[in-house]
């Protein structure tokens, strides 16, 4: 597995969230991959063990996020998608780090069986692409309630250059909850 930082809108490197392509073996019956190892994922990121796995299904246009958890329950999430093709998106919501307010963005796809990590202390979301998708992540903690947090999907500070093909109308199916997230300047982030 090749492990890839990625870089924010502004070039910089987005410390922690990685980019993670399988090797795969391919031919006219199919394929193989390791879609998980836990010595080759902590060779890449450290040390890490996720405690549940969470599988979602959306029709074109959905985007879920931007999501988090806060102490004491933080999650890391590891991404990625079984079916269809999303964009992808990791904030860094730390107040003390020097990417602060900055994302980066992938397209994760069926077809290209990439991961995105997403540690702890930072903001995650999707926008399905395709007319379908199904997402699979695994995450370092179980959800919690009262740790669960939002941020606006539009927020202008953060700025995040959602693709146009994910919003037929223009605008995204949002969650009630989504749909009222507050501002980056609002919100309950990480020191």
């Amino acid at each position: 597995m090749q492990a890839e930082q990625l870089r924010t809108a502004q070039g910089a490197v987005l410390e922690g969230v990685l980019l993670l392509t399988p090797r795969v073996f391919g031919d006219d019956r199919g394929f193989f991959f390791e879609s998980w190892n836990q010595a080759t994922f902590d060779a890449a990121a450290g040390p890490t063990a996720f405690v549940q796995d969470n599988h979602s299904r959306s029709v074109q246009g959905v985007l879920r996020g931007l999501h988090y958890q806060r102490p004491p329950h933080p999650q890391g999430k590891l991404v990625r998608c079984l079916v269809g093709e999303i964009f992808d998106v990791a904030v860094d919501i730390r107040r003390s780090s020097p990417t602060f307010g900055q994302w980066a963005g992938v397209v994760l796809s069926a077809e290209s069986k990439q991961q995105l990590w997403v540690p702890a202390g930072f903001a995650h979301g999707f926008l399905t692409l395709s007319p379908e998708a199904e997402v699979l992540y695994k995450t370092t903690d179980f959800w919690s309630r009262e740790c669960e947090r939002g941020i606006r999907w539009d927020d202008p500070q953060i700025g995040i250059a959602w693709p146009r093909e994910g919003l037929p109308d223009g605008q995204p199916l949002l969650s009630a909850k989504d749909g009222v997230a507050p501002a980056l300047a609002d919100a309950d982030l990480f020191a």
